[in-house]
């Protein structure tokens, strides 16, 4: 395959970035219709999602079938899904008790966790700068983290909300990781997100019952909501990004997901009215200040 070039790879992230900037949206507004907070609905919002892109991959089945791809390859791809669904129900889940802005500033702070299991994982050095971002990354954590706290009473446990946002930026880092290697073993990006993505909606559909949930029900606007986020936060959105880490480092990559809480928080407060506090602004300033100095001193380690 062609190897693609520089501006082919930024076109497909500058999409992505704006295809999964709406994901908090489309979550907050089918949570609102519906009416319901919790576990249960964030699980039934997760495996839809997923269940439904799974469907539309469908047909991609019948051309794995035909490829002689190693069999370790698949199982970084289902190891993939696991970690995708776990991230979805740690981070959808956490827009149920924390801001918009706060929960996706947070759950976008993969690359430091990337870099810390680069190095344990591939023994990938840290530099200096890498571990001076991270902690100027972790005191904007904590500003972001306990902000939503003096803000506003709308938010029923900012705490409990961004500590599971965090969970979700450490999970969705394994799941980056092992995408590459997926790729890097014999899938191609379509392959890959086709295994990837029917096997986190196994792992999540049974889920929602274990909590009460149906999947039935629901207004009609909130299965709208639901299939616009699998085309065009899953699709188009998770899609881009696992076809561009096939060609570019996934730090990289992740730098340019932090500019989805920028996008997502615009979005929240052109519909919602959502406006963070001041101390949310300020700590996902210095958070994603510290993000974008490791990732510097990663691209630059010797």
């Amino acid at each position: 395959m062609k190897t693609p070039s520089v501006w082919q790879v930024g076109s497909i992230l500058i999409i992505g970035v704006l295809a999964i900037a709406t994901t908090a949206i489309f979550i907050r507004l089918a949570t609102d219709t519906a009416g319901i907070k919790g576990v249960g609905f964030s699980l039934f919002l997760a495996a839809s999602r997923l269940i439904i892109a799974a469907v539309i991959l469908l047909p991609t089945w019948n051309s794995l079938k035909q490829q002689k791809i190693p069999i370790n390859a698949y199982y970084y791809a289902i190891a993939a899904g696991l970690t995708l669904a776990l991230h979805f129900a740690a981070w959808i889940t956490s827009l149920s008790y924390t801001s918009i802005a706060a929960s996706t500033v947070l759950v976008t702070t993969n690359p430091i966790w990337i870099s810390i299991l680069s190095w344990i994982w591939f023994k990938e050095k840290i530099t200096k700068t890498t571990i001076l971002g991270i902690l100027i990354a972790f005191l904007g954590g904590v500003l972001v983290a306990f902000g939503d706290n003096t803000a506003s009473s709308n938010y029923s446990n900012p705490l409990l909300g961004n500590f599971l946002a965090l969970i979700g930026a450490v999970i969705v880092s394994f799941y980056f990781l092992l995408g590459r290697e997926a790729q890097r073993k014999g899938l191609s990006t379509k392959h890959y997100i086709t295994v990837a993505y029917s096997a986190a909606a196994i792992v999540l559909f049974p889920l929602p019952f274990l909590f009460g949930t149906s999947y039935t029900g629901y207004p009609n606007e909130v299965y709208l909501y639901v299939f616009l986020m699998a085309i065009f936060s899953q699709l188009i959105g998770h899609t881009s990004f696992n076809w561009a880490i096939r060609w570019i480092s996934p730090i990289l990559v992740t730098l340019a997901i932090l500019f989805e809480p920028i996008g997502a928080s615009f979005f929240g407060y052109l519909i919602f009215g959502e406006i963070p506090s001041n101390i949310v602004l300020l700590g996902g300033l210095v958070l994603l200040v510290g993000v974008a100095i490791a990732v510097i001193g990663t691209k630059h380690q010797p």
